[in-house]
């Protein structure tokens, strides 16, 4: 489920990956559910009508009561922003009720935005930070210079090990730039995998 689809580019990734890159000879026949919401009907154009199972039209906080299905996923990126507090959390209950995970990424500063596109939804209104997620069990931070990247869920334990093995293995290239290229000819010289 991905709430607040805007342009639809986390709907057309998740598709491209779960299912074109997974099982090429399938090309259109989607095994994998995707639905999403969006809040702003004028955002939708015929590519999300094809990337999307279904796309909800209006405030996630009414829809998601109404839904009969419990989501492997909910990503709420760059939409936590736009909610009060209290409004934010009530999402946040909501979509732990109807996901095993959540994603959610907000900016570190949200700064002053007000309507943009003719959408009123647009507005930033609370600045959320770490400790507003602290209540939500099974949780951990992505670190980012950006954005505040929250994983809720019931796998997080598993991704989280991902994450750090991720992070580490990036602090090594960066540290030490000539790994990488000794590594690939010492693999090609040696026929190693």
């Amino acid at each position: 489920m991905d709430i607040g689809v805007g342009f639809g580019k986390y709907g057309f990734l998740a598709r491209e990956f779960l299912e074109i890159w997974s099982d090429w000879e399938n090309y259109l026949n989607w095994k994998r559910r995707i639905d999403g919401i969006e809040i702003f009907e004028k955002y939708l154009t015929p590519v999300h009508k094809f990337i999307y199972d279904n796309i909800y039209i209006g405030n996630a906080i009414d829809i998601l009561p109404n839904l009969n299905i419990k989501y492997d996923l909910i990503l709420l990126i760059d939409v936590l922003e736009h909610f009060e507090y209290d409004e934010g959390i009530k999402l946040l209950k909501l979509c732990n009720q109807r996901g095993r995970n959540i994603i959610i990424s907000t900016p570190i500063n949200i700064g002053k935005k007000g309507e943009a596109f003719g959408n009123p939804y647009e507005v930033h209104k609370f600045q959320w930070t770490s400790r507003h997620f602290k209540k939500f069990k099974n949780s951990f931070f992505v670190p980012n210079d950006l954005s505040l990247i929250c994983y809720i869920g019931e796998d997080a334990n598993s991704v989280k090990k991902h994450v750090k093995k991720f992070n580490i293995k990036t602090k090594i290239k960066e540290c030490f730039p000539f790994i990488t290229p000794l590594y690939r000819n010492l693999k090609k010289l040696f026929h190693f995998s």
